[in-house]
């Protein structure tokens, strides 16, 4: 198993024309970690994701992947360092699970390395790891949405990466599927060494699976900790804008969080 790497974002703002996203954004995460990023609608934690992924530049400071600037990196050599699981995707009619998966080795394999059939060993383990294996050669807009996912997941994995990003894995999902996707990250990432941060919208979810959570508030981080450390009634008024309270799970100890009604300016 690979040693699990860092990233750090140092001093980044981002924007588009008339619509700053990031302000100065300063983030450690360890190697090895399970970060949650959480924030309303439109404060920037897709836009982070994305630049963490070296999708995008920063207009000032720098991405920094186990100390390497990924602004040097082509996209191509950026995806070989990390995996980044969109919030959705357009489906493709008529390919297959495996087909999808394999879609996954790009980065590594190229475009002459594409056309080759067959499967090489890092799909086979992602197909595996995942479980989807049995459904390898179904098509994939026969699956259900949580199946999907789940698919999906193994492409992410199949980058064969020490860095796995997720933009709101979560999301469209019903409850049995959301416990599902989760706990398969947990796992993964234990079993395979990765960095993991990812994008939830569902606190309860981020305060049971995260290690760690990082809330962004108007493009700036707003608070940054353990979540029985950072999830607090203040927390939920001045990053959510809800008024609420926050109890203990009996038996795990998370924070459990019990909104009232959202707050207004």
């Amino acid at each position: 198993m690979n040693e699990p790497v860092g990233i750090r974002v140092e001093g980044v703002h981002f924007g588009y024309p008339g619509r700053p996203v990031l302000n100065g954004v300063d983030l450690r995460v360890e190697p090895g970690e399970l970060t949650a990023l959480v924030g309303l609608n439109g404060c920037g934690k897709s836009t982070l994701l994305r630049l963490a992924a070296g999708l995008l530049r920063p207009g000032e400071g720098r991405v920094l992947l186990d100390g390497r600037d990924l602004s040097g990196l082509s996209r191509r050599a950026a995806a070989r360092q990390v995996a980044l699981l969109h919030q959705s995707a357009p489906a493709v009619p008529g390919m297959t699970v495996r087909q999808l998966v394999r879609q996954g080795r790009y980065a590594a394999r190229g475009p002459l390395g594409m056309l080759r059939e067959g499967d090489d060993g890092v799909v086979r383990r992602a197909l595996a790891d995942v479980g989807v294996a049995h459904w390898a050669d179904r098509p994939v807009d026969a699956l259900s949405g949580g199946e999907r996912q789940r698919v999906r997941l193994a492409m992410a994995l199949a980058q064969d990466t020490r860095v796995l990003l997720l933009d709101e894995p979560t999301t469209y999902l019903d409850l049995h599927h959301q416990l599902d996707v989760l706990r398969t990250v947990v796992r993964l990432r234990e079993e395979r060494g990765l960095t993991v941060v990812m994008v939830l919208h569902d606190l309860a979810h981020a305060a049971r699976f995260a290690e760690r959570i990082v809330a962004l508030r108007e493009g700036r981080v707003a608070a940054d900790g353990a979540p029985g450390e950072v999830v607090t009634p203040g927390f939920l008024a001045e990053v959510l804008r809800v008024a609420g309270r926050v109890g203990r799970d009996p038996e795990g100890g998370w924070p459990v969080c019990y909104p009232d009604h959202p707050l207004t300016d």
